[in-house]
């Protein structure tokens, strides 16, 4: 007994082995607005029926969105999904920019587009096809359940699959540069002031001199300085 000839896949996919899927449009359209990832199958190469697939959105998805909209950020979702399964899966977050049906090197173009424009671009993913644009951003952000691949690619891993971590990291991290520039610049004011009357330069005018001791408690209070200044950080708010 001959076996059964199985097709599974996408639209395009049945056209190209011959098998129209039109009789079945109206559903499957039904079902994509609604955010579902539709496969049709065909059976000995007649329309069978077909599969709509939704994977739950994740309970904090649309307020961490929200959360980086918030701070100014631009959102888009990359994704390899049918354009109407993705963008009504946008709707639902609130995104409002959308780039589907795109293959792995496709997420990759984009971040390469966006940063010739001069975007500074965060990818947060979880997946194997997500790893080359992680790897690619600016930053790339894994979630720590996610595939290891996306984790080696990654330049943050987040302990916990809690998408406002996201947010939280930027906001870590915008703290945390502007605590370095803090200290850059105190150092550097410090150093241009102590330094010349440490070597004498204004005792012939003023009589200004730094006794070896006063020099060394003085630069012992500019470490200590740095130090607190940095030990803010430990008291930034992520709630």
């Amino acid at each position: 007994m001959r076996g059964a000839r199985v097709l599974v896949g996408n639209a395009a996919y049945l056209r190209e082995e011959g098998v129209d899927p039109a009789l079945l449009a109206s559903i499957a359209d039904a079902e994509a607005n609604r955010g579902a990832t539709v496969v049709f199958v065909a059976i000995d190469g007649a329309l069978a029926g077909l599969v709509a697939v939704r994977d739950p959105l994740r309970p904090e998805a649309k307020s961490a969105v929200a959360e980086l909209r918030a701070m100014g950020l631009d959102v888009v979702l990359l994704s390899g999904d049918q354009r109407r399964t993705a963008e009504a899966v946008a709707r639902e977050l609130g995104i409002e920019r959308v780039v589907a049906e795109v293959l792995p090197a496709g997420k990759v173009a984009e971040l390469e587009r966006l940063q010739r424009e001069g975007r500074v671009v965060a990818m947060a993913g979880d997946g194997v096809n997500d790893a080359p644009a992680l790897a690619r951003a600016d930053v790339g952000i894994a979630l720590g359940a996610g595939a290891d691949v996306a984790v080696q690619a990654s330049d943050v891993t987040l302990m916990r699959s809690d998408l406002h971590g996201v947010a939280r990291t930027i906001v870590l991290s915008r703290k945390a540069l502007a605590t370095m520039r803090q200290n850059l610049w105190w150092a550097f004011g410090y150093n241009a002031l102590m330094i010349p009357i440490a070597a004498g330069a204004f005792y012939p005018a003023f009589g200004l001199q730094l006794s070896p001791v006063l020099a060394s408690a003085a630069m012992a209070l500019s470490s200590v300085s740095v130090v607190l200044n940095s030990l803010r950080l430990a008291r930034v708010s992520l709630d």
